[in-house]
């Protein structure tokens, strides 16, 4: 099912999408056996709209965010940007549709060639593509310098005389360098000291209205991706649980894993000192519960949650959940 939302303008539809690994032998005469880190995953991004994918680790989110590039090969599903089949696309194709598709990584440290300067690695992308002259490349990498907050003399820096957030606005400068439409930030702030971090995810917001960018931010900081999306989308063990705008999400959630991920946000407010823990740990991918996933967590579980998965349903407008219990009296929706 592909959750969509009214008046909606769908920049990516994205649908179905699985991914299997295949995991090594286990002993000397162990078999190989697949791993699905993504499975049946759906979910579309309006032109212009930030989509917040949050989970726990291992859930899937950095996965689906490098299928949705063609980073990693898709088992199955399909990813349709602008009209066009991402999936289907021969080599050349997809290297032009590159240019309007880019990602911001979660270590900019490591994204960063150490041996290139700042201004090397902005322009690497317009050399790669063979956009613009060098004149016009020096006076693009001024602006874009200027445009995420650093000056021209940076332009001559190596990665390692930059601050964690000064390295990430390099980044970021080096994905606007093409004019893309869409953007994964998968983790962008997660490495960054908080202070920090707010500054980015201002700069991001700047950006999105001046550029008319897409995003699809990716983050387990459930405070940051309120801030930032538009609409969330929760996966737990390689699947969406729950998708709904930002407000209706936090204000009513309807999946029992959205509402334990709200409860564990630690909080000063009156009553809710502590940490609040799932309990349980997360089943191993390669051998997921049968019937809904999270039923061996769950404190509303019943017999039909272990032997019958559900499917996204519609509770709301634009408002979908997985769990048989949604909007019952068992589960009507409880304040968090």
């Amino acid at each position: 099912m592909i959750s969509s939302h009214p008046q909606s303008d769908p920049i990516l539809v994205v649908d179905r999408l699985r991914k299997d690994f295949t995991a090594g032998k286990s002993g000397f005469f162990g078999e190989s056996h697949s791993i699905r880190a993504v499975d049946d995953v759906s979910f579309t991004i309006d032109r212009g709209e930030t989509l917040g994918l949050v989970g726990e680790s291992g859930c899937g989110k950095t996965t689906t965010g490098r299928l949705v590039l063609r980073l990693l090969g898709a088992t199955a599903g399909s990813v349709q940007f602008d009209g066009k089949d991402v999936l289907s696309l021969e080599a050349s194709e997809m290297r032009a549709m590159r240019r309007h598709m880019q990602i911001i990584f979660q270590d900019p440290f490591g994204a960063l060639n150490p041996r290139m300067t700042a201004g090397e690695l902005i322009v690497e992308p317009l050399v790669i593509h063979g956009v613009d002259d060098h004149v016009a490349r020096e006076r693009k990498l001024r602006r874009l310098l200027d445009r995420v907050g650093l000056a021209s003399f940076h332009a001559g820096r190596y990665p390692h005389e930059f601050s964690g957030g000064q390295r990430q606005r390099i980044c970021i400068a080096r994905a606007l360098a093409l004019e893309p439409a869409f953007i994964v930030c998968d983790e962008a702030v997660s490495a960054l000291d908080v202070s920090v971090q707010a500054q980015i995810l201002n700069l991001l917001q700047e950006l999105k209205r001046e550029l008319g960018l897409t995003y699809l931010f990716i983050s387990h900081d459930l405070g940051v991706v309120r801030h930032i999306s538009d609409r969330v989308a929760v996966m737990y063990l390689g699947q969406i649980v729950e998708l709904a705008p930002r407000g209706p999400l936090f204000q009513s959630p309807a999946h029992p894993y959205t509402q334990a991920l709200l409860r564990s946000v630690p909080s000063a407010a009156k009553g809710r000192k502590s940490f609040f823990t799932i309990m349980g740990d997360v089943p191993s991918a390669a051998n997921p519960p049968s019937g809904c996933r999270f039923h061996t967590r769950c404190p509303i579980a019943i017999a039909r949650c272990s032997t019958e998965p559900p499917t996204l349903r519609e509770l709301a407008p634009g408002h979908t959940v997985s769990c048989h219990l949604a909007g019952s009296p068992a589960n009507p929706f409880p304040s968090v």
